[in-house]
């Protein structure tokens, strides 16, 4: 006769320390445990409303300008350093963390329209309708140093004077360049006066110029004639333009996928390109009611973030035709410039109410430190969400997004605007010749042409 019997060793089930906790068995084999996927529903749907219950994406304000944020820029070295540029000439260095100013660089006559900081992050390069190009020099040494008092002026180690007013500048991630642009594209040195080289493609103001992360030498610009074009420094002439029905505001490289940027544009939408196939758009990112001021990458590739007229801001997935979040208050007005930290974890809005907002990137993460069984829990409720999201309940919570009513109207509007349009274009190619009106998909629609 064969007996069997339970024999288990006391080193698996014995615990270590008194502290430790005590070791479970578990037997997972799917026959024994027929209620598992309805347990794990139930853990997705009560997650999914958790979710919303506990987000809390704002942080706080920061509040010292006098006149609207019109642009700002980070350093690569100091995750918790932001600089600001506001519409009455003033630059401020801001310690996020402290939500305070750290140190002010006076001297624009105007509004200051671009900030950029060199790759190594010692160089702050500002410009502004003053037609003035400024370097600071180690514009950190007040973040660093505790024994600087809060507030003290910083003095720019060179002022270059141009012949036109600036829109935008851009530092290369390589080299002692960058790019200015306005009238034309300006190329400058850190050590020469004057430009080294300058490109003009028409007669139209440029916006906004952006280098690639991937490829240093090439470098792309928005202008108000609605094109986007990319140049080349080793090249004499740009290379190529596309041009859209309405002008872009902003343009972002994806950090991890550089053949692939974003356009913030004025028909309320984002368009994400390749820069190689220029003929059609990737994705059409829509949802703002108004138009998109500014657009920056998450620094994984995976998300990017718009600030819009419409008094919002948004976060889409890098692939995804609609936003994952919508963040908005009360008091803040038209959103001019968004940044994301280099760490990801949060990012930083500018408006037209004078005020800079911190905004967390999960707007249910929890802040502080997360014990490592808090992190493996909130893993799996992760995993069972997207495990589950496709079921309607889970679904309807989790697209669910409250928006005030000025613009949940303005959304309705389109929407009925949109699908009168469309219903108009589907009766006129039902009363034409057969073949003559064809359907164009909706990514090359906005786009007119594309010129070499």
């Amino acid at each position: 006769m064969r007996v069997k019997v339970i024999s288990r060793s006391t080193d698996d089930f014995t615990r270590e320390r008194s502290q430790d906790l005590q070791k479970v068995f578990r037997n997972y084999d799917p026959a024994l445990r027929s209620q598992e996927k309805a347990v794990e529903y139930t853990r997705a749907l009560n997650a999914a409303k958790l979710e919303k219950i506990f987000a809390r994406p704002f942080i706080g304000a920061m509040d010292g300008h006098i006149d609207a944020v019109s642009c700002m820029a980070k350093n690569s070295n100091y995750v918790k350093a932001m600089f600001s540029g506001s519409m009455d000439g003033d630059i401020r260095l801001w310690d996020i963390a402290a939500r305070k100013t750290v140190c002010q660089f006076p001297g624009h006559q105007g509004a200051v329209r671009g900030l950029a900081t060199s790759t190594d992050g010692d160089l702050l390069v500002s410009c502004g309708v003053d037609c003035t190009v400024r370097l600071w020099k180690d514009p950190m040494r007040k973040m660093m140093d505790s024994n600087d008092a809060i507030g003290d002026a910083s003095q720019p180690s060179a002022v270059y004077t141009w012949k036109h007013a600036f829109w935008g500048v851009d530092h290369q991630w390589d080299h002692n360049v960058f790019a200015t642009v306005g009238a034309q594209v300006d190329i400058w040195d850190h050590n020469r006066s004057e430009p080294i080289n300058t490109f003009e493609w028409g007669k139209d103001t440029v916006l906004s110029v952006r280098f690639n992360p991937g490829e240093p030498d090439v470098l792309l610009t928005s202008s108000s004639d609605r094109s986007l074009t990319l140049f080349d420094l080793r090249m004499s002439s740009p290379a190529r333009k596309l041009i859209m029905k309405t002008r872009c505001n902003s343009v972002c490289w994806n950090p991890r996928e550089p053949m692939n940027f974003t356009a913030a544009n004025e028909d309320t939408n984002c368009y994400s390109f390749d820069a190689r196939k220029l003929n059609e758009a990737k994705v059409v990112h829509k949802g703002h009611v108004s138009a998109v001021m500014d657009v920056d990458y998450n620094p994984t590739g995976r998300e990017f973030v718009t600030g819009s007229y419409d008094r919002t801001v948004r976060i889409f997935n890098y692939i995804g035709d609609h936003s994952r979040e919508i963040y908005h208050t009360k008091r803040m007005q038209r959103v001019f410039c968004v940044k994301y930290t280099y760490d990801g974890t949060y990012l930083v809005s500018g408006s037209d109410d004078t005020n800079l907002r911190l905004w967390k990137s999960n707007a249910s993460e929890q802040l502080g430190v997360v014990l490592p069984r808090e992190r493996k829990k909130q893993e799996y409720l992760d995993a069972v969400k997207l495990r589950y999201g496709h079921l309607p309940e889970i679904r309807r919570i989790v697209k669910h997004k409250h928006v005030p009513k000025p613009i949940y109207k303005a959304g309705k509007i389109r929407r009925a605007m949109i699908e009168a349009e469309s219903r108009k274009e589907e009766r006129r190619r039902a009363h034409s010749a057969p073949g003559s009106r064809t359907m164009q998909p909706f990514r090359k629609r906005r786009l007119i042409t594309e010129v070499e």
